[in-house]
């Protein structure tokens, strides 16, 4: 089966007619906006039992998409489905250019700096107005949080499973 990319969450129901507010963990909302299918999980558990889902209507506002889901035809509908993420196999999403990454492609790589010393795996990230933070460490131990920025990642290697970055093991 082809791998889940998981591009959002639904946030708020919108409307009375069953609208949802989606979060988009994706620089290009007018990408997500034009696809015409999304899948729906439980963020229990993501990569099982997505469900296709017809978008009908989708408009970028403010930095969230709002859309009209099949399926979800009242308010109720839509509050129900608050929490939930969203996403879509990976053949179903448009190619990255040079210097971009879907997500799921930065967790797990190995992280090592300029000393060569490993600082751990990427474990996530999180999204911040500034720039993305990576999570990075070794699960269950401290974790760092680097900025996922030019100054600070310097090579992303996922062919190797591998990031280079310009920072201290004990900073």
């Amino acid at each position: 089966m082809d791998e889940f990319i998981v591009l959002g969450k639904i946030v708020d129901a919108y409307g009375l007619n069953g609208a949802v507010k989606l979060h988009l963990f994706a620089d290009d909302p007018g990408r997500i906006a034009k696809m015409r299918h999304w899948w729906i999980g439980a963020e229990s558990s993501p990569s099982e039992n997505w469900i296709c889902c017809k978008v009908s209507k989708c408009r970028v506002q403010s930095g969230l998409l709002l859309a009209s889901i099949e399926g979800l035809s009242d308010r109720t509908a839509a509050e129900a489905s608050c929490g939930k993420l969203v996403g879509a196999p990976r053949s179903e999403l448009p190619a990255t250019d040079p210097g971009e990454y879907y997500w799921a492609d930065l967790i797990g790589l190995e992280v090592i700096n300029t000393q060569g010393v490993v600082l751990g795996r990427v474990l996530g990230l999180i999204e911040t107005p500034a720039n993305d933070v990576l999570r990075v460490g070794v699960a269950g131990e401290r974790e760092q949080l680097l900025p996922f920025v030019g100054a600070v990642v310097l090579d992303v290697d996922l062919p190797a499973g591998r990031m280079r970055v310009d920072w201290e093991q004990d900073w």
